[in-house]
């Protein structure tokens, strides 16, 4: 390839065509292709190239905490947790009819592995997605109105196709942290979809917010149109803990401590406060790989 090609490549943005283009011309000539079927495959490389990128930046927009893969997860690790339910979220068909999800599960188990990974299928579908947890919803939006830009922040907030809002319930969380997080779940409601983990009851949720009216409200409008997938099991961490905490030859005779904790115990009933009208079942309804099947 000449440099005047090369040049004029550049200038037109078409890197992706230029990246292959030599290749291409050979395999042009030694298969005999018409200059249809040649120029579709150029075609074709440039597309993959710039689909390629706008996952990469739409990865890089969603902040996740570890880019997460529903593959990568341990499915057989705890069972009680339905497979079917969360890969039909990750079709998108929920955001589409503007609906929520909560995972309820105690810590440990997987909750943030599955809603980021749930994540990264839907951005790979072209969904827009922003990734947080609860402590740094509060601490952009305590910042930002102390800087006055609440309503910049909000729009972060506010923008995307999905919402994932991590960890809640993980302690008690600063004065006003209901506020902001009432004023989220009211303007996305019935508009955009969020999805939120907890490993506390809802009946717990006005004493981690220290607002009981402004918990049942947010509830009452988060629960309206929303996915509850709860489920029990053993903590991942503590798995590993005690994989590595094996007896070795100068422990070996010694009786073994017992590790025990609530993140081994079932998950809470989580049944929504009276009116909040829950219509779904429970069980029911870094940088990004590339050339997925989903984007083509």
């Amino acid at each position: 390839m000449n440099d005047s090609l090369s040049n004029k490549l550049k200038e037109l943005r078409l890197s992706g065509l230029a990246e292959t283009l030599q290749v291409r011309l050979h395999e042009a000539s030694g298969n005999h292709l018409s200059h249809l079927e040649f120029l579709e495959l150029i075609l074709q490389d440039e597309l993959l190239v710039r689909q390629d990128r706008q996952l990469a930046r739409r990865v890089k927009s969603a902040a996740f905490r570890e880019l997460k893969s529903l593959e990568d997860f341990n499915w057989s690790f705890n069972p009680s947790i339905k497979k079917s339910v969360v890969y039909e979220l990750a079709t998108g068909r929920f955001i589409e009819q503007r609906r929520d999800a909560l995972f309820c599960a105690p810590p440990g188990t997987g909750k943030s592995h599955l809603v980021q990974g749930i994540g990264y299928h839907l951005l790979r579908l072209g969904y827009q997605v922003y990734y947080r947890s609860i402590f740094d919803v509060v601490r952009d939006l305590l910042h930002d109105e102390a800087m006055d830009g609440h309503e910049r922040v909000m729009s972060r907030y506010l923008k995307p196709d999905l919402l994932i809002i991590d960890d809640f319930g993980m302690k008690q969380l600063p004065k006003r942290s209901g506020e902001f997080l009432f004023e989220i779940v009211m303007r996305r409601y019935e508009t955009r979809s969020t999805m939120m983990t907890t490993n506390r009851p809802l009946e717990d949720w006005g004493k981690l917010l220290g607002d009981v009216p402004t918990a049942t409200a947010i509830l009452d409008r988060f629960l309206h149109h929303s996915e509850i997938i709860t489920f029990g099991g053993q903590s991942f961490r503590l798995r590993n803990r005690q994989e590595t905490s094996q007896p070795t030859n100068s422990t070996r005779g010694a009786k073994p401590k017992t590790l025990v904790s609530e993140a081994s115990k079932p998950a809470t009933d989580n049944t929504a406060p009276t009116g909040s009208n829950v219509k779904s079942k429970n069980s029911k309804p870094a940088k990004a790989p590339t050339g997925s099947a989903a984007e083509k």
